[in-house]
């Protein structure tokens, strides 16, 4: 990983493509040859897509949802305009020169009529189209330049007052060459053409020339909104030859030229995608001379223009240049505030968002783009460093950032983010000692919503940079948001802890996030740090380690009050005040039941009641160094089930009545865990007690008692309760050790502990009971110590067909989630607005991420799915094959719109990396060949031969099935795909098999039976190598019937079916391969020269005067 060059100081804006729209073109079929996006506009809700084909798609913005389709019969489209100021209303230019205007009739919910349509451009090239700012007008240029305007009266107004009906059409001015850019502004419209600009004032019918010189192409012209509050009236800017613009005021007066032909000589920023790294070459280039063919107004102060090299975003009033990026082959753009929708020429549509560097990395932060985050950092520090970047990249999250990177893998990148933040640094000296400072200004910590939050020890005084008049500015939308949202967050967890917490433990949570994730680990996740001399050093160790803790304890707190999750408070000091959070792998706030507390005065510390589980799992890690136990199964089990053991006692025997008796949720869960336990004991007992009365009994009874047991077993199960948060509080070190070993349990199915009885009967009951019996109830009772991420991997790894421990998984988190305001949130709104939600405000990297999604799929059913394919890698296909098992088609359209989102030439790559375990390509492609599919009875015959023709029938994913067939296997894989492809018909990859298998003469003889002579010709034809081949072939076809039963062609007709296999055009295709006497010999030997029509004699003929030209002389 080489070092990555730091751009200078002065460009702190970026343009960033967050999202690929490549599956929205393929699911709109405007990702073929044939078919094409033509013409772009956009407006706050639609985006707009015109096609060759004469549709015009309208697509809503919001989740990418395809609402409409409008057909046009008078040829392509090739100017789309969407009213700005009623998205209900869009004008579309055919290449006839007719133009249509829609009436979308959304607000009603009837379906879009046209309202009018204007010959008035008839046999011409319409080149600009423009709606008034208003009313509903628009205004129509060609390439004759005549530009004209519609006024309309609609079915939203008065139909019987027609005061335009007679006369929707006006004729504004002809100017004197090709209109190139149509412009709207209060009023006045705005001409460019191929010479000069004018100036219109529509109302009073008065026109201006706009400068004096003229110039010679395509050049661009747009209004520059002045601000009302300030007085300042609009400007217009005009494209001027040599990268120069004309800065017009509102009468049309020409103020000053602007000259960007020396500011444009800078390198060009780098687009920030998810498809490459970003690039920076600081060699400054030369001049450009630039013509800029259209120029559009772009948030505030930004004019956009864009060539054939590039995208120019300019601050004109300023002469500056805010930024330029190398993006290729545009063809037009549309804009709405700071998003770019860019057609291109090959019909391709990228979409592009105008952002500051900060916003940038807090997008690529939330989506948990790590590397991309830190480049993005690294390229821009200068702009990060600045003081107005500092509210929104913190030290503490750009130290979080560094922790996530992999050391081994981007060890340059770490370095260079280490520099950044020492740069970082505030210069006063109260600041720069918070990270390490007990008594700091601020503690940093992550909850498992993923919000970052900042806990204030001081929140009476403020440091020199928190006062600064940053405070008193307006803020943005998402900031607004994100605070709001932060202190939700701040009040609950003060709810939970109260208003005093341990100074220790916040200085602990800012360390937790500061270990070194990049340390080597053993199998099973088990990190070395555990790896000890030997066990009485380990053991010791610990016993230091809570005798120091207890001690230390002692001496702050003198007494101990109760709450509902056992937080040990020391008394406030001053004005500071903290809150205590424990860094696990589960955190849940609950409320504060203020009434009612009780003092307890003699009650040990928690942590002592801990003392033998700590023991036990210091024991069992140490053990767990061991080769001899960690590769040797059987011991690995039983070193497990004696830690399980320990466990299970400690959580089912702890004694919380002294505790807090107001009945809060951890309470009643672990009555409801007790209770469970009780239930299972008695049932343990009465089947031991009857055994001893009946010990005679044969084993049939026993059978019949163990089976009465499993069915109790299961009832308990439905009744059992999930432990989402901890029934007491846990030090952070022990909490990740527990969390280390009982996530181990359940990847290695240790789920009960070794039960020591002399009653054989118990040990057969245990054994009755399933494996996912056992997984569910692990699950319900240690949810709050498990790694969420890796159980998850281990369900799915583990427990493919047994969709309950899946279902029971995504409960308990759904349980955790449901404390969550963004949960409560997304209870409401459609699809796309809750997408949104879940976009912004939860992390991509969060374990709660498919809980949202299973709550939005159970809403919303395949939409919602097909819309998960923009959270992944967080969530991956075999995710989403869990969330929808039971219907396995919903899957496959999810997993072809994942593949088709990559670029075509990718996608092979990709489809390989999501194939994890190998088996899964046999499972995908078995649905695949099963879903929207022909039926097997138009493939295949009774025989379970080739039907002719059989091939070309449409399959709908025959993309993913041939990706699937061609990605590299062994050989045995390979067998049963063809076995696959064969069964179900699908002949086109049955034969590309064939042929990577040597199986020549199966493919050879199915081509016969498909009866398409185009199977054998072309580069990728099947020919006969070998004369062996030849005469097989002949073979095949000589004994083919001679009147087969008429076939239609895929198409439904008779006549226009491919060019069938028969004697003739086979030794046609003989004697262009061989040669005519050749293939005559052949023929002869075969016996089929009286088959032949003077059809193949002509040809023979023609190919040996064709020889003999080729010869030399």
């Amino acid at each position: 990983m080489t070092f990555v060059p730091v751009i200078p100081e002065s460009y702190n804006h970026v343009l960033a493509e967050f999202e690929s729209l490549d599956p929205l073109l393929s699911a709109l079929r405007l990702d073929s040859t044939r078919l094409k996006c033509t013409s772009i506009a956009v407006s706050r809700k639609w985006l707009a897509l015109g096609s060759s084909g004469g549709g015009l798609n309208l697509i809503q913005k919001e989740g990418w949802k395809h609402r409409l389709f409008l057909s046009h019969r008078e040829g392509a489209i090739s100017q789309v305009a969407c009213c700005l100021h009623d998205d209900d209303y869009v004008a579309v230019a055919t290449s006839q020169g007719l133009v249509v205007v829609w009436e979308l009739n959304q607000e009603r919910r009837g379906k879009p009529e046209r309202i009018y349509v204007s010959s008035e451009h008839k046999g011409q090239k319409v080149t600009a189209l423009c709606w008034d700012t208003a009313i509903l007008r628009v205004f129509i240029g060609d390439h004759m330049g005549k530009v004209s305007a519609i006024k309309l009266n609609t079915s939203k107004q008065a139909k019987a007052a027609a005061a335009f009906v007679m006369f929707p059409v006006q004729t504004i001015t002809t100017v004197d060459s090709c209109v190139v850019q149509l412009d709207y502004l209060d009023g006045r419209l705005l001409i460019s053409s191929l010479t000069r600009c004018f100036l219109c004032d529509t109302e009073r019918e008065k026109f201006w020339k706009i400068g004096n010189k003229e110039r010679d192409g395509e050049y661009g012209a747009c209004f520059f909104p002045g601000r009302c509050s300030a007085g300042q009236q609009p400007l217009i800017y005009c494209a001027r030859p040599g990268s120069r613009m004309w800065e017009v005021n509102f009468d049309g007066e020409v103020i000053s030229t602007h000259q960007f032909k020396k500011l444009l000589s800078s390198p060009p920023l780098p687009v920030i995608n998810l498809r490459s790294e970003p690039q920076y070459d600081h060699t400054v280039g030369s001049s450009q001379s630039l013509s800029f063919p259209k120029l559009l107004y772009l948030s505030e102060h930004c004019v956009l223009t864009w060539t054939e090299r590039g995208i120019y975003i300019f601050l004109p009033q300023n002469v500056q240049v805010l930024l330029w990026s190398e993006v290729k082959d545009i063809q037009d753009v549309a804009v709405w505030k700071n998003e770019l929708f860019c057609l291109h020429l090959n019909g391709k549509v990228s979409h592009l968002s105008l952002l500051s560097v900060e916003r940038c990395v807090e997008r690529l932060l939330r989506r948990g783009l790590w590397n991309l985050a830190a480049q993005t950092c690294c390229l821009f520090q200068n702009s990060v460093i600045a003081s107005r970047g500092r509210k929104t990249l913190t030290i503490d999250k750009l130290e979080h950032l560094k922790s996530q990177l992999d050391l081994t893998t981007y060890g340059d990148l770490i370095s260079q983010l280490e520099e950044l933040i020492l740069k970082f640094e505030p210069l006063d000296s109260a600041c720069s000692s918070r990270r390490s400072s007990i008594s700091s200004h601020e503690s940093f910590s992550i909850l498992d919503s993923g919000i970052y939050r900042i806990i204030n020890s001081r929140r009476g005084s403020q440091s020199d940079e928190d006062s600064c008049s940053l405070h008193s500015q307006t803020l943005s939308e998402d900031e607004r948001l994100k605070e709001f949202t932060s202190h939700q967050e701040e009040d609950q967890a003060d709810q939970c802890c109260g208003s005093h917490g341990n100074e220790d433990n916040v200085s602990h949570a800012s360390v937790m996030f500061e270990t070194d994730k990049n340390e080597t680990f053993l199998p099973f996740g088990i990190p070395l740090s555990f790896r000890s001399p030997s066990p009485l050093v380990s053991l010791q160790a610990v016993k230091e380690s809570v005798s120091s803790f207890v001690r230390k304890t002692t001496e702050k707190i003198g007494t101990l009050h109760t709450s509902p999750d056992l937080k040990v408070r020391p008394e406030p000091r001053g004005d500071e005040q903290s809150c205590e959070e424990d860094v696990g792998p589960v955190t849940c706030p609950k409320e504060e039941d203020t009434e009612g507390k009780e003092e307890v005065t003699s009650q040990p510390p928690e942590e002592d009641k801990f003392q033998e589980l700590k023991m036990a799992t210091a024991e069992a890690m140490t053990k767990l160094q061991d080769p001899l136990v960690l590769f040797e199964p059987q011991s690995l089990r039983m070193v497990l089930q004696e830690w399980l053991s320990q466990l299970e006692k400690t959580f089912a025997t702890k004694d919380f009545s002294g505790i807090s008796d107001t009945g809060n949720s951890s309470m009643e869960s672990n009555q409801g865990m007790l209770l469970l336990d009780e239930s299972k004991k008695g049932i343990l007992d009465e089947e031991d007690e009857k055994e001893r009365r009946d010990s005679s009994g044969n084993e049939e009874t026993v059978d019949q008692a163990a089976c009465e047991s499993v069915n109790s077993l299961r009832e308990s199960l439905d009744d059992d309760i999930f432990q989402v948060c901890s029934p007491c509080s846990i030090a952070d070190s022990l909490q990740k050790d527990l969390a280390e070993m009982t996530t181990l349990c359940l990847e290695l199915n240790v789920l009960n502990s070794e039960i020591k009885s002399a009653s054989r009967h118990v040990d057969l009951t245990l054994q009755q009971c399933s494996p996912e019996i056992l997984a569910c109830q692990f699950l319900k009772k240690y949810f709050f110590l498990l790694d969420l991420k890796r159980a998850k991997e281990s369900i799915k790894l583990s427990y493919t067909n047994s969709p309950c421990v899946w279902d029971t998984f995504i409960e308990g988190l759904k349980e955790m989630a449901s404390s969550n305001p963004t949960y409560i949130k997304m209870e409401e709104g459609d699809l796309p607005t809750r997408l949104k939600l879940l976009d912004d405000l939860v992390p991509f990297d969060s374990p709660l991420l498919i809980a949202y999604a299973t709550r939005l799929y159970e809403k919303f059913g395949e939409s919602a799915l097909r819309s998960l394919i923009r959270f992944y890698p967080s969530i991956l296909p075999s995710d989403v094959m869990q969330l929808c098992h039971h219907h396995p088609a919903q899957f496959l359209a999810y997993l072809d719109s994942l593949v088709k989102s990559r670029p075509e030439d990718q996608r092979p790559f990709f489809l390989e990396s999501l194939l994890q375990p190998e088996s899964l390509r046999l499972d995908w492609l078995l649905l695949a060949v099963s879903h929207d599919a022909p039926p097997s009875t138009s493939t295949m015959d009774d025989e379970g031969d080739p039907r002719p023709h059989s091939h070309l029938f449409s399959w709908g994913y025959s993309q993913l099935i041939l990706h699937l067939i061609k990605l590299p296997a062994d050989f045995t894989t390979k067998e049963k795909v063809t076995d696959i492809c064969r069964s179900h018909g699908f002949w086109p990859g049955y034969l590309i098999l064939c042929l990577e298998l040597g199986r020549r003469r199966e493919a050879f003889t199915n081509i016969v039976y498909l009866n398409d002579m185009s199977l054998m010709e072309g580069d990728n034809g099947w020919i006969p190598e070998t004369v062996e081949e030849w005469k097989l072939l002949l073979h095949l076809v000589q004994n083919k019937s001679t009147k087969p039963a008429p076939q239609k062609s895929p198409n439904g007709n008779f006549s226009d079916g491919p060019s069938p296999i028969n004697v003739e055009n086979v030794a046609l295709l003989l004697a262009k391969s061989m040669g005519p006497d050749r293939a005559w010999s052949l023929l002869q030997e075969c016996g089929l020269t009286l088959e032949l029509s003077e059809r193949f004699t002509r040809t023979c003929d023609i190919l040996r005067i064709a020889e003999k030209r080729q010869r030399p002389n």
